[in-house]
């Protein structure tokens, strides 16, 4: 099906992903052992959002912008960084139990599964031209999101912020997944072999790393009743 080089680089490509994942699970849990950094996390402050938002963002900016080159470097310590910092974020998840946390991890799995699957069997770029649909959702979700930190979910407007933020999110990130496998598979494909800088596994595999943790983030969310104590 796919020339070795290029089955080389989607398998990289996937073992940064499962890194990544790893690297999450282990930084929420251990944050969540501790109180001093569990209360840093989780607070919701004007200050302790924006500051969430600058280290997640500049994480990510940063790891992108730094070269790759196999082994490990400056570009592998800023995407542990990035992960770390992923897991710290997502620490308060841990309140849900580990029952529920367990059922939504098994949930994701079978969803990214399932949906990977179908990027891989589908034709060639059935999926890459959502690209300009899913921005616009993505807009709205986070705009939905953002509502929902200051309108609780007890009435019409809150409701109908929350159902968009989890269950929209839930369906909006699925298709991000559709799309950002195929866009790794075409550019697996595409990239010269021969360029002055080489295929960077680390950068395509944070779009589906994104992409699963969102899905995840909803699905344990929803598992655990979030947003049911209206009245």
């Amino acid at each position: 099906m796919w020339q070795d080089y290029v089955k080389a680089r989607i398998r990289d490509t996937y073992m940064y992903f499962g890194g990544g994942i790893i690297v999450t699970a282990a930084t929420a849990a251990a944050v969540f052992r501790s109180p001093a950094m569990l209360n840093l996390v989780a607070k919701n402050s004007w200050l302790a959002i924006g500051a969430t938002f600058a280290a997640i963002i500049g994480t990510n900016m940063i790891t992108h912008s730094i070269p790759y080159s196999p082994g490990f470097g400056t570009k592998q310590l800023a995407w542990l960084t990035h992960a770390a910092v992923m897991g710290a974020v997502v620490a308060p998840l841990c309140f849900i139990g580990g029952p529920i946390l367990m059922r939504a991890a098994w949930y994701t799995a079978g969803i990214v599964g399932g949906l990977s699957a179908v990027a891989v069997c589908a034709p060639s770029e059935k999926f890459l031209n959502m690209g300009g649909p899913l921005a616009i959702g993505l807009g709205v979700v986070f705009m939905a999101s953002i509502g929902n930190m200051f309108i609780p979910p007890t009435g019409a407007l809150g409701l109908g912020l929350y159902s968009i933020s989890m269950y929209g999110g839930l369906i909006l990130f699925g298709a991000f997944l559709l799309y950002d496998t195929q866009h790794i598979i075409r550019k697996a494909e595409t990239y010269p072999l021969y360029a002055a800088r080489p295929y960077d596994p680390v950068n395509a595999s944070l779009r589906i790393y994104i992409d699963t943790l969102n899905i995840f983030i909803r699905i344990a969310t929803l598992l655990s009743g979030g947003g049911s104590k209206r009245r």
